[in-house]
């Protein structure tokens, strides 16, 4: 009977779409309320994402946005809730690099490879000191972003220091930061698909429509615009094929069982998936990071009097890194090509692909098991990482190559909110297929 009814809900869904996909969701109790939960907090951090600090001059935020690069780039982890100076203005950026520091400290102090080599109990109590390790970064951020609102008087009346005004907006911005945290880690559990993620998701497309609307507003240039779009979802295919790209590395598994009295071998053959581009966008947040942050520190030395040597030549650096500039995007070029090859090869490592395949009877047709297999993965893992650099590189320069081409300047077109909003809605979607297939329904991912 179960069966029949099996086959019977999977004829009835044939080969869905998307959208049919969804409707079929949104049938299933369980995956319902999965779905209409994680829609419920995304709506609360939109609520959040809209109480402001008291005291926010509110056109001198908007000319701050305008005339500093750093904060456009600070706003698009916040979700938005920077551009209103909200108690979420910090957003998940102190979890997200709080996270990407102990990804790098694991395989270097052995303390924490070795607790991340223990299991679930491991993982844990390494995501446990994550936790703890954003709450001082969110302090320093938040000091340090109310400093450079400060000085665009965004803040008039504010003197910051050791005085209760302060504290009590730094304290507002860190317990905002960890709520959106806890927000996440609650979609992650009870809903579907990677909680921070889509709070970063959510702020991106929550801007869209302002951004898209003042563009076609602002700009006089129509064939601009259309060749805009055209190249705008050009980027997004090129980023769903190199998202999914792969090389397969057969594996052949050998094993004994005891079967009829005697001792009998079984073999069996799969693939080692190995991602193109496996660092995901975490080069981009790196290389941007390490190039606007020492813009911003430049600009307080900013002194058009000045006769010192160190003085000016700190401000010919920051004009040469002017977002506007074609130097700044051969830096930011270059940076991301690095650190895609630095991250691949440091969570490669901390796979033991090799060695996990020794232990349970895996080998390469044709390589030996053991440090052979780990340096045939080696050699496979950077060449095609070349392509995945490459990629990642030309879509962190692809905002300024489009402004030449369709010469829109109302209108930027952030190539990182499209990785990041097609990578995060890849995700949910595998997710959501995953849950279809557990109940006999076809997917929607070819």
């Amino acid at each position: 009977m179960r069966q029949s009814q099996a086959g019977r809900a999977t004829q009835d869904v044939g080969n869905p779409q998307l959208i049919e996909a969804m409707i079929e969701a949104m049938r299933i109790p369980d995956l319902r309320a999965k779905i209409l939960f994680t829609l419920a907090m995304l709506v609360v951090f939109r609520f959040v994402a809209h109480v402001p600090i008291p005291g926010v001059d509110v056109q001198a935020l908007s000319q701050a946005f305008a005339q500093n690069a750093l904060l456009p780039f600070l706003d698009l982890f916040s979700g938005g809730a920077l551009s209103n100076l909200s108690i979420a203005a910090l957003g998940v950026y102190p979890y997200i690099t709080s996270s990407i520091v102990m990804q790098i400290l694991t395989p270097v102090i052995p303390q924490l490879k070795a607790l991340s080599q223990e299991g679930e109990f491991g993982r844990q109590r390494i995501n446990q000191y994550t936790h703890y390790m954003a709450v001082p970064i969110a302090l320093f951020q938040g000091f340090g972003q109310l400093s450079l609102l400060q000085q665009s008087n965004v803040l008039p009346g504010v003197s910051l220091g050791l005085n209760i005004t302060t504290l009590t907006m730094i304290a507002s911005m860190v317990a905002g930061t960890m709520f959106l945290v806890w927000l996440g880690e609650l979609i992650t559990e009870k809903g579907i698909g990677n909680g921070v993620s889509l709070i970063i998701f959510g702020g991106i497309v929550a801007g869209f429509p302002q951004m898209i609307g003042q563009g076609f507003l602002e700009s006089d240039e129509g064939a601009g615009l259309l060749m805009l779009v055209i190249l705008g979802f050009a980027t997004i295919y090129t980023i769903v094929l190199f998202n999914e790209a792969q090389r397969r590395i057969p594996v052949q598994y050998g094993r004994s069982v005891f079967r009829g009295g005697r001792m009998q071998r079984q073999s069996g053959s799969t693939f080692l998936p190995l991602r193109v581009n496996s660092a995901g966008m975490i080069p981009l947040i790196f290389s941007f990071s390490i190039i606007i942050l020492p813009v911003t520190v430049a600009s307080y030395f900013r002194d058009p009097l000045s006769t010192s040597i160190i003085v000016r030549g700190i401000q010919s650096f920051a004009d040469a890194m002017d977002p506007t500039r074609f130097p700044y995007w051969v830096a930011v070029f270059f940076l991301t090509l690095g650190f895609t090859f630095f991250y691949t090869l440091v969570i490669f490592q901390q796979q033991n692909l090799a060695e996990n395949l020794q232990k349970n009877g895996g080998f390469i047709p044709g390589i030996r098991p053991g440090q052979p297999t780990q340096e045939y993965l080696n050699r496979v893992i950077i060449r095609i990482t070349w392509g995945g650099a490459l990629f990642l590189a030309t879509v962190a320069v692809l905002p300024f190559v489009f402004q030449i081409i369709t010469d829109v300047r109302a209108l930027t077109l952030s190539s990182t909110s499209l990785l990041i909003m097609v990578g995060v809605a890849l995700d949910t979607m595998r997710q959501l297929e995953a849950q279809l297939l557990m109940r006999n329904y076809e997917g929607f991912l070819r």
